[in-house]
């Protein structure tokens, strides 16, 4: 399965598109749609990310054709983990919506849900209400993660 278009429309809307380098939130030099350019960064301590220097060469304008295909390649990542953790029959909205979330969070924090659990036992609804608890970041809520949940359930139980 793939993901539709209506989603890669939500994902780009809940992360921003932005074609010169920025921090997000978590201090990783980000660039495009929420693509992490430097992977080991996240390896680091959130105190030390501050002090890790990016190449000068990557620290550029983005033209957009390049941000679209960072973007393609990195949901051909989460398309397929999203595949293989819950290889369960799922409708078009039930995929984008985990894909969604899995590229927002992380596969390996897909793997480990609750929310996952409940979707490989057949507890749609439940596995639906699961994406709600997902709305913290430096242990603070935040209503854009709020916003992306809400919408995200939507899409799930389209």
């Amino acid at each position: 399965m793939n993901l539709s278009p209506k989603a890669i429309k939500m994902i780009s809307h809940h992360e921003g598109v932005r074609q010169r380098p920025y921090r997000c939130p978590a201090k990783l030099w980000t660039v495009g749609v929420g693509h992490v350019m430097f992977p080991e960064q996240g390896k680091l301590k959130i105190d030390q990310r501050d002090a890790f220097v990016p190449p000068p060469e990557a620290m550029r304008q983005y033209s957009m054709e390049e941000v679209n295909e960072i973007l393609r390649t990195d949901l051909a990542r989460f398309e397929k983990g999203v595949a293989t953790y819950c290889p369960v029959p799922l409708t078009q909205g039930q995929f984008d919506a985990l894909v969604s979330f899995a590229f927002n969070v992380g596969l390996g924090t897909l793997q480990r849900s609750t929310m996952r659990q409940k979707l490989l036992r057949g507890d749609m609804e439940g596995a639906a209400e699961e994406l709600l608890k997902y709305c913290m970041a430096g242990g603070k809520i935040l209503k854009g993660l709020q916003n992306r949940r809400l919408d995200e359930r939507a899409v799930f139980l389209s």
